[in-house]
């Protein structure tokens, strides 16, 4: 996937600004905009049009983007515009529809992160964007950042010894409002579609994602088994609880421990551990943290490459791309273990309480806490632990899940 000179409406020159639409520019498509207005400001690209079901108020799009074409119409709106770039952030079970209609018309792809809510989705837009030469990006932006070959180099050079396992942590809050924000959020599925909006897939997928690519074991073929406990604190289908354990074909043991409902929000994080000491990534942050015995610890701060960047440096002079979508596979197998599980269980009513929101959304609503969760989540990354073998009095005894 990750072409040279990929398909599409041919190269530009180094001084053109590349068209660009966006699919879904408000939520976290607000992020998007900002991000093209910032591009737009340097000269890279031009905001050529915006897809929404209503259209953007000239308060929302701002100043620096000029007056892009708007629609309802992705594909159309590609070919009327010549549009060179689509950065899709649409509801998760659009992903793949809506990649194709662009790559068929000649766009390349920033695809918003989950990239599919099935493996089988994933596999169809996988072949069709091969099909059709298109450059595809996955939105996992913390793949960007430059501590990754930093960590690489550290385990790599024996920093830390023997490598014993990885760990990733996220402890989060998301308001009652989070779940009501959008018709398709909470769910499993909607009307009769694979949603799959789950802590592990949507809001703290960026912790799996960056655990597997830390663990060399990004791919598909990477997976040996997955083990996984579900559970929601929340009136919704999905999870906003949950832990899972991976196995790689490299041996290497991957434990993730996440949930919405925290005491206290925290920075979620990843950690390897080795047998002489241990390497801390809070990705959101692109901080570093190398501990090793009988050394103080050593704190790094690294810069990160902007994934739409990336994707036109790649589309101008064939940079390789940092997320082609072969290099989500292994977590698209957790997706899809996520979606074959059983449902979530519920938490007993005497598991979680309830407490003024932390104002994720906009105005503070309810939100749900489970007590001791903190504590969880943190020993679950540290000792590649499942809640129920932490003793989580409400976590019923784990069953591995068959490999999709």
């Amino acid at each position: 996937m990750s072409m040279a000179h990929p398909r599409g409406r041919g190269a530009a020159p180094a001084e053109e600004a590349m068209p660009v639409v966006l699919a879904g520019a408000r939520g976290h498509g607000r992020w998007h905009l900002d991000n093209i207005r910032r591009l737009t400001a340097e000269g890279k690209v031009r905001l050529a049009g915006v897809c929404e079901l209503a259209p953007l108020t000239r308060e929302e799009l701002g100043d620096g983007l000029g007056e892009p074409e708007q629609s309802t119409d992705l594909a159309g709106l590609v070919t009327r515009t010549g549009a060179r770039i689509a950065v899709i952030c649409t509801p998760i079970h659009t992903h793949a529809d809506l990649a194709l209609a662009a790559a068929e018309r000649g766009a390349h792809l920033l695809l918003e992160k989950p990239p599919t809510p099935s493996y089988a989705e994933f596999t169809r837009m996988s072949e069709g964007l091969r099909v059709y030469g298109t450059a595809c990006q996955i939105g996992f932006q913390s793949h960007g950042s430059h501590a990754l070959p930093a960590i690489r180099q550290l385990v790599a050079d024996g920093r830390i010894g023997a490598i014993r396992g990885i760990g990733t942590a996220g402890a989060w809050v998301r308001d009652e409002d989070y779940y009501t924000r959008a018709p398709w959020a909470g769910h499993r599925t909607l009307d009769g579609r694979d949603v799959v909006d789950g802590v592990l897939t949507n809001p703290l997928a960026h912790a799996v994602a960056t655990a597997l690519h830390l663990g060399g074991a990004d791919r598909a073929e990477d997976m040996a088994g997955i083990e996984l406990e579900l559970y929601r604190a929340n009136a919704i289908e999905s999870d906003d609880t949950s832990c899972a354990r991976i196995r790689t074909t490299r041996g290497t043991t991957i434990a993730a421990a996440v949930t919405l409902c925290a005491e206290e929000p925290g920075e979620p994080y990843v950690v390897i551990h080795g047998d002489r000491g241990r390497i801390t990534f809070w990705y959101k942050l692109d901080r570093v943290r190398l501990e090793r015995d009988g050394v103080p610890p050593e704190t790094t701060d690294h810069a990160r490459t902007d994934l739409l960047d990336n994707l036109i440096a790649h589309l101008r002079d064939g940079t390789e791309l940092l997320v082609p979508p072969d290099r989500t596979g292994a977590f698209m197998r957790v997706v899809e273990a996520v979606r074959t599980a059983p449902a979530p269980v519920p938490l007993p009513a005497d598991a979680w309480r309830t407490e003024r929101g932390a104002g994720v959304v906009p105005r503070a609503a309810e939100r749900r806490v489970v007590p001791g969760i903190d504590r969880l989540v943190t020993a679950g990354a540290e000792r590649l632990a499942l809640y129920s073998e932490l003793r989580a009095p409400w976590a019923a005894l784990p069953a591995e899940v068959p490999h999709p």
